[in-house]
């Protein structure tokens, strides 16, 4: 069953807490597809996962790039899977008509938007009420807590 985990971003923006959550993907040996709200977002985060530590970078692709089969991490606008991956990250609002084809989805929204955190408490009861297991992880000081 698909597991569905909420990140509620407190304390950093998606920018500075994104690579941290697919670093983890890529150290399982994990395949990821990241939604974003539109071609000009991906093309923002495909720039900032190149570039964002001094020494390294998370290997990744988009539809500009190609050969999405070989791409550990695939970032788009659109509701699809071409890398085959099995963990889906929802950005900027985006949603999925496929979450049972993926072993974790993890839907991330900021506290700084209002909207987004009413949009994600909607889906929670949706996902609820379709028997999604659900998890609730908040931004803390010390990092992220599980809030029950």
């Amino acid at each position: 069953m698909t597991e569905i985990r909420f990140y509620h971003l407190t304390r950093n923006s998606l920018e500075e807490t994104l690579p941290s959550l697919l670093e983890k993907v890529i150290e399982r040996s994990m395949r990821a597809v990241v939604m974003a709200g539109s071609p000009e977002r991906v093309e923002a985060l495909t720039r900032h996962l190149w570039a964002y530590k001094d020494h390294g970078f998370l290997p990744h692709g988009s539809a500009e790039d190609g050969y999405a089969e070989d791409q550990p991490i695939w970032l788009t606008e659109k509701d699809e899977n071409p890398n085959g991956a099995k963990v889906l990250m929802l950005t900027d609002g985006a949603t999925s008509n496929h979450l049972k084809d993926f072993d974790l989805v993890c839907e991330v929204f900021s506290d700084g938007n209002p909207a987004a955190v009413e949009a994600s408490r909607a889906r929670w009861q949706e996902y609820k009420t379709q028997g999604f297991a659900l998890t609730y992880w908040q931004q803390k000081e010390s990092g992220w807590e599980k809030v029950q």
